[in-house]
């Protein structure tokens, strides 16, 4: 399928397991993908993928008004997709949490989304095409779940965020849904949790290939979803 031709797509955090296997996908569509990169090391992540609409700026800091807006004005286009999957993070009871990790959450999964979601929308508005925006909230921030008290309200920042701008955007054409990952397949996650049931976790291919659909002009009839991509877990 080709229905990315000619058309522009932000995807934040591509140097992660799953904004690759995103990144990856896209190009295989024949999307233009810009990736905003925080440094060298997010921006290697990405060297494998060597092709021509492939855009990857580094030194962004996506918790940084200024620079977002940078980055987008810097495309050069009104961009038809823009996938939010950067984020962080912290696992901990709360008697042992410091207030530094909200913060920290707060600014890596709400601010740096909620920026993007803005230069975005502005953009597209203008462009007056439609769009879609895509965000990554996650399983705690709908099923409650210990030890996440730092991250589990910020990713229901992200699905407020969301429902709130389907409505807003709605009359734009732009289409706005999140999904909702559990703790997804990656190797990362089996070293941390050698004796978890590694099956029962979503493959990051598989919620990269929901993440994509929803972003694509295939999508078009569903908005303000919160998509639950929990595998068997």
């Amino acid at each position: 399928m080709k229905d990315f031709a000619e058309r522009h797509v932000v995807v934040t955090g591509g140097g992660g397991f799953l904004g690759h296997a995103v990144v990856e996908l896209l190009l295989a569509r024949n999307a233009e993908v810009h990736v905003p990169a925080f440094g060298e090391k997010d921006a290697k992540r990405l060297a494998d993928l060597k092709d021509e609409r492939l855009h990857v700026k580094e030194g962004v800091d996506l918790a940084d008004e200024a620079q977002v807006e940078a980055f987008y004005e810097g495309i050069g286009a009104a961009p038809w997709a823009s996938v939010h999957v950067a984020g962080g993070f912290v696992w901990g009871p709360i008697v042992d949490a410091g207030f530094e990790d909200l913060e920290r959450m707060w600014r890596m999964n709400v601010a740096s989304c909620w920026l993007c979601c803005r230069a975005a929308a502005r953009r597209m508005k203008e462009a007056g095409e439609g769009g879609r925006i895509v965000n990554v909230s996650a399983k705690p921030a709908l099923v409650p779940a210990p030890n996440v008290a730092a991250y589990a309200p910020t990713k229901a920042a992200v699905a407020g965020l969301t429902l709130g701008l389907a409505e807003e955007l709605r009359d734009a054409g732009v289409w706005v849904n999140a999904v909702a990952p559990s703790i997804m397949d990656t190797p990362a996650n089996r070293e941390a949790m050698p004796d978890a049931d590694f099956d029962a976790w979503p493959k990051v291919e598989g919620v990269a290939e929901t993440i994509v659909f929803l972003a694509s002009p295939r999508n078009a009839t569903t908005r303000g979803a919160i998509v639950p991509v929990y595998g068997g877990s």
